[in-house]
């Protein structure tokens, strides 16, 4: 502004630099019952700025410009203020820098009421930058603030749930920085440098990463619209690039980062690319490093600071081994869907098809990693790299490769029952059981030996057995339904093995009395689960419902066609409790094919168990009549 003297120029940097630091410095220090002071000053001192302005500007002749917009409902067109014409002022004129300084008070005035919750008032100030701005071309002078103005109002939007609102102005944001980028790319000026003396200006690399992080944030808000649209490949696109920029540009929070890289892990496991969440997962341990060692319990004692501290990262890590523990788990879940045949058992022929394909997989895979945009920088690309040749993200097509998988991921299992404890945090608690139970599941597949196979389910019952006893129902009845599910299916999947061991050893008409105790034993333990299960569903009085809620419906109807297949698979010598069992078993089928008789659309839920049991009440009192006309001629 040539018609300006230095000292008043001056005077308008100074009160710029206070406001800076009243905003970013001193409101840290303001008192909870005053919590905004500081921003209020910086408020008036940003008034006198936007005055002094003016008053340069009308001295110059200048028309004055900006105007109320009021709750207007602006629209953005696809880039702002690149008109088709050509038409505008230029960036780099007077004019062009006037309407810039200008715009960047009414820039920050917007973000201050926005700070202070005074959202509409903030939406007027942002909206006069954004007119300020339209009467101009888009250069090195403005672009910054071309993007800063339109994030702004993109977050002021998706706070108020207007999710398209938001990602048009973002989107302007976007196209704004890449045609900058495109058609100019030199390191453009920073909004805090129009009020900056000439030997207090920025560095060119300075200039770069700030505004780099200004579209870094762009993408940041994008993501979070795209996901709150529904649109989750887009939305993970985003947050990874978003994630990669933040360290290159070293301008990120160690655990803050961690978490989210360990949470875009998950998108990407759901999708089946494990070669890109195990990717996520390593940066994620390795820069929750970077926040350095959890104090110790004694330090934590001493200070509030460092207990705070010490809280915050070791559930920041535990909540980073949890998603560990998803990786492998869905990892090893996704191979048995590959390898296992109509029964369920592995296929080897299956598997030596997979083990042919392996290598190709492999040559892809090294492919994909170098197309991939991977995290890290100097300091972390090593170790980030050690860390994933820990762990497979092929499909693990044997049993010693599946253990290399489980084995990562109970040491995390471990590592997240250290914080997530019995005592203060049940339902996390448990999740992390009923995980580590999936995980034996899951490598029970790949066991060649039965009897080992059974031992792993085995450990699965004592892990989830007492929990399951022990649970004041009251308060986690659902908890215990699913335990009480599992529990009994664990039960009779080890039964079906004590059987098949059997047989292999003898058969099933001399059976000893040992393997029969211990098949009953099992066979009964899974009837009582699923027994508990449908008790749970009734009312206090005792009563089983009428009518089966959705949510228990499946569930529901195949408790009672398991319980009627284990009672009718009880091993007995005595006549009376043989028929007994089979009047249970045959009451249960009865259930079952009753039950959807009267309500046709629960068929559906449970197809094949309808039509076995079916097939059971037809057979099944031929059988008893048998039994009974037996017992009638030996007495």
């Amino acid at each position: 502004m040539a018609s300006v003297n230095s000292d008043e120029w001056r005077a308008v940097c100074d009160k710029f630099t206070n406001a800076q630091n009243l905003t970013e410095v001193e409101s840290r220090n303001d008192p909870e019952n005053d919590p905004f002071r500081s921003k209020y000053k910086a408020r008036e001192l940003l008034r006198e700025i936007y005055c002094s302005l003016k008053s340069f500007e009308a001295g110059e002749g200048e028309e004055e410009s900006g105007g109320e917009s009021g709750e207007q409902r602006p629209t953005e067109q696809p880039v702002d203020g690149q008109r088709e014409d050509g038409q505008g002022i230029s960036g780099d004129s007077p004019a062009g820098m006037r309407a810039a300084k200008l715009g960047a008070v009414e820039y920050y005035l917007g973000v201050n009421h926005v700070d202070t919750e005074e959202l509409s008032a903030g939406q007027e100030h942002l909206m006069n930058c954004m007119k300020l701005l339209d009467r101009c071309r888009v250069s090195s002078e403005n672009v910054s603030l071309f993007i800063h103005v339109r994030n702004q109002l993109g977050i002021l939007w998706a706070g108020r749930d207007e999710t398209e609102m938001a990602q048009g102005f973002l989107e302007t944001a976007e196209s704004n920085y890449q045609r900058y980028m495109k058609e100019d790319g030199s390191p453009p000026i920073d909004m805090t440098e129009y009020f900056t003396s000439e030997e207090n200006l920025l560095t060119h690399q300075e200039r770069t990463k700030r505004f780099e992080l200004a579209y870094t944030h762009t993408m940041y808000y994008l993501a979070q619209v795209y996901q709150n649209l529904g649109e989750t490949e887009r939305a993970a696109t985003y947050c990874h690039s978003t994630l990669q920029r933040q360290l290159q540009l070293n301008q990120f929070n160690p655990m803050e980062w961690a978490l989210n890289a360990a949470t875009l892990s998950q998108y990407y496991i759901t999708k089946g690319r494990y070669m890109e969440g195990r990717h996520c997962l390593s940066a994620a341990t390795v820069i929750s490093g970077l926040a350095g060692e959890v104090p110790s319990e004694a330090a934590a004692q001493e200070s509030e600071t460092e207990s705070e501290r010490r809280e915050h990262l070791r559930q920041k890590r535990a909540e980073i081994a949890r998603c560990w523990i998803k990786y492998c788990l869905n990892l090893l879940q996704d191979s048995k869907k590959l390898l296992e045949d109509n029964i369920g058992e592995l296929d080897t022929d299956r598997q030596d098809e997979l083990k042919r394909a392996r290598r190709r997989e492999e040559e892809e895979e090294e492919k994909g990693r170098k197309s991939a945009l991977l995290f890290g920088s100097e300091d972390t690309f090593d170790s980030i790299a050690s860390l994933e040749e820990k762990v497979l993200c092929l499909f693990p097509l044997d049993f010693t490769e599946a253990r290399s998988v489980f084995l990562v991921g109970q040491n995390y299992v471990t590592q997240a029952k250290e914080y997530f404890q019995m005592d203060g945090y049940v339902t996390d608690h448990i999740e992390i059981l009923q995980d580590h139970s999936s995980l034996f599941r899951a490598l029970a597949f790949f066991e060649e030996d039965l009897e080992r196979r059974c031992k792993m389910h085995k450990r699965r019952v004592d892990m989830l057995e007492p929990i399951c006893n022990d649970l004041n129902s009251q308060y986690y009845l659902l908890i215990r339904r699913q335990l009480m599910f599992e529990l009994a299916e664990t039960y009779s999947e080890m039964m079906d093995l004590k059987l098949t061991l059997a047989n292999r050893q003898a058969d099933t008409q001399s059976l000893d009395n040992h393997t029969i105790k211990k098949f009953n034993s099992l066979c009964s333990a899974s009837a009582k689960y699923f027994q508990m299960f449908l008790d749970s569903l009734c009312s206090p009085e005792g009563k089983f419902p009428e009518i089966l809620e959705e949510e228990v419906l499946r569930p529901a109807l195949v408790a009672r066609f398991r319980v009627a297949r284990l009672h009718s698979r009880l091993i007995s010598s005595v006549p009376p409790v043989q028929l007994e069992n089979l009047n249970r078993s045959l009451e249960n089928y009865k259930y079952v094919v009753q039950y959807c008789e009267a309500h046709p659309e629960a068929a559906a839920a449970a197809e094949t168990e309808l039509e076995l049991s079916k097939e059971m009440v037809g057979l099944l009192p031929l059988k008893i009549n048998r039994l009974k006309a037996r017992m009638a001629a030996n007495n």
